[in-house]
């Protein structure tokens, strides 16, 4: 993708040292960045409504924290040589210890590991794989310097789905970049052009309309079950939305482009930065997008604890 004309340089280098790179992480503020890769959610299929993994819930959105719910997202090293492809080996964990080795199917995978830089950079959507011990391992390049984050994306079989997230960092010489809005993305000959307003605290539809070389692409293929999946993060600190198209591949109503809507639901108002896979002739390809909330969000109405449900 031809990013370039996105981008804008600031601030002088800086030079991460290892162990030292998650602090750049707050430093960034509400930033942007490029892209790579994408992720997955959930439709009701009787219904046709969606439902948006990480919403805001009375415990905020999705991916702040490492551990959640007694699960614990621990890996064996968060450091990576700049531009190395290097294994990248984890485990879900209780709070005895134990690792998670039960984790249900969800769009075709039982783990999604969605990797992106601080200022959010260098979008990847990886699958790792899972030995008998529950430690799961996906080969990872950070191809830039910098301050990562790692979302781990699952559902532990008789539980809520969840999201979890670790800081990681690639020692190196480190130039963070910034975005303005933007909503036409290009990628690999493809035009991806995103309509509709994210607002907050309610469900905002948003569509994608692919095109190729000036037409409409009308045979999207099915990827992990959809015809896209978008992922959604918040400048500056990274909360982290996952969301589903409307329909599903084979229903007989929805088409295979060039159209894929989506509907989701931003806790606040701020910037946020929205990554679309989508995949079409054999090839997955990701289009990016930065898009501004219009409007405020409600007031945050009482919450009783005595029937607290997850929000996911």
């Amino acid at each position: 993708m031809n990013t370039a004309t996105r981008l804008t340089a600031y601030g002088a280098a800086l030079v991460l040292v290892a162990g030292g790179a998650w602090a750049i992480g707050t430093a960034v503020g509400p930033v942007g960045a490029d892209a790579a890769n994408t992720a997955p959610a959930h439709t009701d299929s009787h219904s046709g409504t969606v439902t948006v993994m990480g919403a805001a819930s009375s415990e905020g959105p999705a991916g702040l924290a490492s551990a959640k719910d007694g699960y614990h997202f621990q890996p064996s090293s968060t450091t990576f040589a700049t531009g190395t492809t290097t294994p990248f080996a984890f485990k879900i964990t209780k709070n005895d210890g134990s690792a998670l080795t039960a984790f249900d199917v969800e769009h075709d995978k039982r783990m999604h590991l969605i990797v992106v830089r601080r200022d959010l950079a260098g979008f990847q959507h990886v699958h790792p794989e899972m030995a008998p011990d529950g430690t799961w391992t996906v080969p990872l390049t950070l191809t830039q310097a910098g301050s990562y984050r790692a979302f781990a994306d699952f559902k532990p079989t008789g539980g809520s789905k969840l999201t979890l997230g670790v800081d990681l960092a690639a020692p190196g010489n480190f130039q963070p970049v910034t975005y303005r809005d933007f909503r036409v993305s290009t990628v690999d000959g493809y035009e991806v052009k995103l309509d509709g307003a994210l607002v907050p605290g309610q469900s905002s539809k948003v569509t994608l309309t692919v095109s190729r070389d000036g037409k409409d692409v009308t045979d999207l293929q099915p990827y992990l079950g959809a015809y896209g999946h978008l992922v959604a993060l918040r400048t500056g600190d990274l909360a982290y939305l996952h969301v589903h198209p409307d329909g599903t591949p084979g229903d007989g109503k929805t088409p295979a482009g060039p159209g894929i809507t989506f509907f989701a639901e931003v806790p606040s108002s701020g910037t946020y930065r929205l990554f679309l896979d989508f995949q079409h002739n054999g090839e997955v390809r990701t289009a990016d997008f930065t898009v501004t909330t219009e409007g405020t969000a409600p007031p945050a109405q009482p919450t009783t604890h005595a029937n607290d449900g997850h929000g996911h």
